[in-house]
């Protein structure tokens, strides 16, 4: 394996950004520099202009948090990056903070402890979320240190820095946008006047795609657009984006939808116009600090959720109809890459990770719908498989061989719906550790796949249930176990979601037509990591007299390789729920497959074979 994170000059061109960034620091009287993983939309995934920090770190994870003061510089980060953490910031003179284990303190509480009277921390006002920015500014005072949001240093320092996207907006298809943006709007305008806002002012990109039912590819593998929304009760809206990404067609379009069309950077002035008499619904944690200091002290501000967030979590009848549809191309492609592979490692053709990518694109670009990658591959092969969010690359990736385990999870935007699956295969003979692991994963996955609860339930109170197995052998996983899918739009969708309870944190109910991943792991650093993925919607289940209860369908339809599992570990109704997922991918794919894809699917999903160990209790 290549790794270009050891390259002397990758680590001379950080160090010399770092000390550019300390004489900017000098010269504005700033002890400490914060540098978020954000843009103006408070996006997970961030365009090129926006990713300051990986461009002042080298550390190109999606998660984490730059701090630099004149004789620290510190990148925390969670456990899904600390291997990559590692090993892009050695030499750098960044030092890894690791997030969430024993003794590391978070990036704000060692923030309180590093600043005193005096010392001023400086946020570009772009990058951080209005409520963010009140939390951090309570916790300077005190100890007598204040916070700047008016400086972007690390743009300052930045040369070169990428120009904003100018791709082109397109509307989402009438026959798979299903809901009219029109419709949309009411429902949106009911939940205002109930909240009694005249105004609601919209900056996440997923929300304002869906409310207009329009789609852009500003952002890598989501195809959102960069664009403010402002709504008024009165039937009235604004979309604040430039102009020239939008057809005269579209402006047309929406202007019959009562939206007009601003500048993208004119959105400050027109919250300034809002005044006495002017009611305010934004979610100040969906808003940056730029945007929320335009807004008139007399403007009346009501802090919550955006409507459109959980309208469009619930996905409607028509669209899952469009995403079970997706599901079926979607598995399709994953066959006949799969069977690719397969066949190649037979024949002893020389294959890399890279090779894995490439099979996928060409078997999923050729899928009615499909319009491109929901996120980047990840193909881990044996230890690289342990870092959960490895990407091969032409620098850093491995060969495959015909032993061990590869690791992929991938997905796909289609006009019809967003996928997001992963596998485990067995490339050949495997160990009986790796046979156990991968086991005992599959045994939590089915016993959440399998779950009924009750109305009101959220992902927190049901996640144990996929940890289950692991921790019964002293073993767990860093990363939570669902997320939320978005409709043709982000992969990672909140509000709900499945992961450990956080102190603090408000419980989304699971609600009929949320699409949520089903995806537990176990990671072993440089030996093997484990993943197994579906998605899968929540449906309306019984009705007792205790109440109503839900369960989940599984939407995702491709094989599991069983020969990377130990089947006598798996209890009968383990198995037998295996054998019905096998039988339903069967019946729902072989419509679409001939001759050796066929073969492949039936071979793959016949039933588990007796066997003459005696499975042990879940």
């Amino acid at each position: 394996m290549n790794n270009s994170a050891s390259n002397p000059t990758d680590r001379n061109s950080i160090r010399v950004r770092l000390v550019a960034l300390r004489a900017a620091m000098q010269q504005h009287g700033v002890s400490a520099v914060l540098v978020p993983s954000a843009d103006p939309h408070l996006s997970e995934y961030l365009p090129e202009h926006w990713q300051a920090r990986s461009w002042l770190s080298g550390f190109t994870g999606s998660a984490g948090t730059l701090i630099v003061t004149a004789d620290h510089a510190g990148l925390w980060t969670d456990s899904r990056y600390f291997s990559q953490a590692e090993q892009q910031l050695a030499g750098t003179g960044i030092s890894l903070m690791k997030l969430q284990v024993p003794h590391a303190a978070e990036h704000l509480v060692w923030l309180q402890k590093n600043l005193h009277e005096g010392d001023v921390l400086a946020i570009a006002g772009d990058s951080i979320a209005a409520g963010s920015q009140r939390q951090i500014e309570k916790r300077l005072s005190q100890g007598g240190a204040t916070l700047r949001t008016d400086l972007d240093l690390p743009g300052a320092i930045w040369p070169d820095r990428p120009a904003l996207p100018q791709a082109p907006v397109v509307a989402h298809e009438a026959a798979f946008a299903v809901i009219p943006c029109a419709e949309k709007l009411t429902r949106v305008r009911d939940a205002m006047r109930k909240l009694g806002a005249t105004h609601h002012l919209l900056s996440s990109l997923d929300d304002i795609a869906w409310l207009t039912n329009l789609r852009g590819s500003d952002v890598e593998c989501n195809p959102v657009f960069l664009a403010h929304l402002l709504i008024e009760s009165s039937g009235r809206g604004t979309l604040f984006v430039a102009r020239g990404k939008l057809s005269d067609a579209l402006v047309g379009a929406l202007a019959a939808d009562g939206i007009a069309i601003a500048d993208y950077a004119s959105v400050t002035s027109a919250l300034s116009d809002l005044g006495a008499g002017d009611s305010l619904l934004l979610d100040s944690g969906r808003v940056v600090s730029t945007i929320d200091a335009a807004i008139k002290p007399a403007v009346k501000r009501i802090d919550a959720a955006n409507p459109s967030t959980a309208m469009k979590a619930c996905k409607s009848a028509a669209e899952l109809d469009h995403v079970r549809e997706v599901m079926r191309r979607d598995g399709t492609a994953l066959v006949c890459a799969f069977r690719r592979l397969e066949q190649r490692l037979a024949a002893g053709m020389a294959l890399t990770e890279l090779d894995v990518d490439t099979l996928l694109y060409e078997e999923r670009s050729i899928q009615p719908g499909y319009v491109g990658k929901s996120f980047d591959t990840i193909a881990g092969y044996q230890a690289n498989g342990a870092l959960p969010h490895y990407r091969a690359t032409p620098e850093q990736h491995s060969d495959l061989q015909a032993k061990g385990l590869l690791l992929i999870d991938s997905g796909g935007q289609y006009l019809g719906g967003t996928t997001d699956i992963t596998r485990v295969l067995a490339l050949g003979p495997t160990t009986e550790e790796q046979r156990r692991d991968a086991t005992l994963v599959m045994k939590g996955m089915i016993a959440l796949s399998r779950a009924r609860f009750p109305k009101g339930a959220s992902g927190p109170q049901l996640d144990a249930l996929a940890r289950a197995p692991l921790w019964a052998s002293g073993m767990d996983y860093g990363h939570g176990t669902g997320h939320g899918v978005g409709y043709f739009l982000n992969v990672h969708e909140g509000p709900h979601g499945i992961r450990p309870p956080v102190s603090g944190s408000a419980l989304v109910a699971l609600e009929p037509g949320m699409i949520s991943s089903i995806e537990p792991g176990l990671y072993k650093p440089g030996r093997h990591g484990i993943r197994h993925e579906n998605l899968a919607v929540v449906i309306e289940a019984d009705q007792t007299e205790f109440g109503e209860f839900y369960a989940f369908e599984t939407l995702t339809l491709c094989p599991f390789d069983r020969n990377a599992l130990e089947i006598s570990l798996l209890n009968p109704e383990e198995r037998a729920w295996l054998d019905d997922y096998h039988a339903s991918v069967r019946a729902a794919l072989s419509p679409l497959l001939e001759e050796a894809d066929l073969e492949w699917l039936n071979r793959h999903c016949a039933p588990l074979q007796a066997t003459s160990k005696e499975a042990i209790p879940a």
